[in-house]
C-alpha cells in the first residue's frame, strides 16, 4: 500500500515549499460548514475570498495556512460550472492538502521526479496551471500533483523532463490565472493516474471516501507538518 511505502521513506522527502510547515506562524484553516465566516462571504469574488483567508490567518497570528485532506468543504459552491450540476451529487471531499501562502512562492520537487504531464486547467474554480510529477520508490511508481500554479513557468517544463530532489520547477500562482483562487498550493499524492494526464480529481463524493483515500493517501506523509 502506498501509505506504508511513503511512511517507510518519510525521512528522505525534501520540502515542497521553502517554508517551515512546522513553524509557529503556520495554522490550520477550516473550510467546512462549521466555519461561519465562510457562510457569509461572497466566495465567487476572489478578492473578497482572499480577504477571508487573510482574516482567518490573522485570527491565529499566522502567515501560512494548511489543511484540507479529506475535509468535507463548502467552498466549492463558488464554482457551479464544475460542482453545481443539480443532476449529479455534489463533490465536496477534498483529496489533497492546501497550503495558503503568497503568490510567487517557489514550488520544489520533494524527491527526484520526472514530469508526467502538465496542463492549464483554466476554468473558474479549477486547478489553473497544473503539474504532475512521477516518482519511484522500491519499484513502485506514484505521482504528486501541484495545482494553482503560476503560468510563467509552465512553458519551461516538458513531459519526460527530470527534476532533482529540491529543484524549483514552479511557483504558487496569483488569481485569476491560478484557477481564480486566493493564492495557495494544492498538493496531492496519487497512486494511479488511471490514464489521466495534466489533471486528476481533487474533490470527490463524501460517500466514496474510502476509495479515494486509498487512491490518494495523506500528503502529510511527504509534507510532515505538525499542523496536519
Amino acid at each position: 500500500m502506498l501509505s506504508a511505502l511513503l511512511l517507510r521513506h518519510q525521512a528522505e522527502f525534501g520540502a515542497v515549499l521553502p517554508v517551515d510547515l512546522n513553524g509557529a506562524d503556520v495554522c490550520r484553516l477550516d473550510f467546512t460548514a462549521t466555519n461561519p465566516t465562510l457562510l457569509a462571504a461572497d466566495l465567487r469574488d476572489s478578492a473578497a475570498f482572499e480577504q477571508v483567508v487573510q482574516a482567518m490567518l490573522a485570527a491565529q497570528s499566522a502567515r501560512v495556512g494548511v489543511g484540507g485532506y479529506l475535509e468535507n468543504r463548502v467552498i466549492y459552491r463558488r464554482s457551479p460550472d464544475l460542482f453545481g450540476d443539480p443532476a449529479v451529487p455534489a463533490r465536496s471531499l477534498h483529496l489533497g492538502v492546501d497550503v495558503w501562502l503568497p503568490a510567487g512562492t517557489p514550488v520544489l520537487a520533494p524527491l527526484a521526479a520526472t514530469v508526467h504531464s502538465l496542463a492549464d486547467n483554466a476554468n473558474f474554480g479549477d486547478y489553473g496551471p497544473t503539474v504532475i510529477l512521477q516518482h519511484e520508490l522500491e519499484g513502485t511508481t506514484f505521482y504528486t500533483l501541484y495545482g494553482h500554479l503560476g503560468r510563467r513557468e509552465l512553458p519551461l517544463l516538458r513531459e519526460g523532463q527530470t527534476l532533482e530532489k529540491g529543484e524549483a520547477f514552479a511557483t504558487v500562482g496569483p488569481y485569476p490565472e491560478n484557477g481564480d483562487w486566493p493564492p495557495h498550493l494544492h498538493f496531492q499524492v496519487i497512486a494511479d493516474m488511471e490514464g489521466r494526464r495534466g489533471d486528476f480529481p481533487g474533490v470527490a463524493l463524501p460517500e466514496e471516501r474510502q476509495k479515494w483515500a486509498e487512491l490518494c493517501p495523506d500528503p502529510n506523509l511527504i509534507l510532515k507538518s505538525r499542523w496536519l
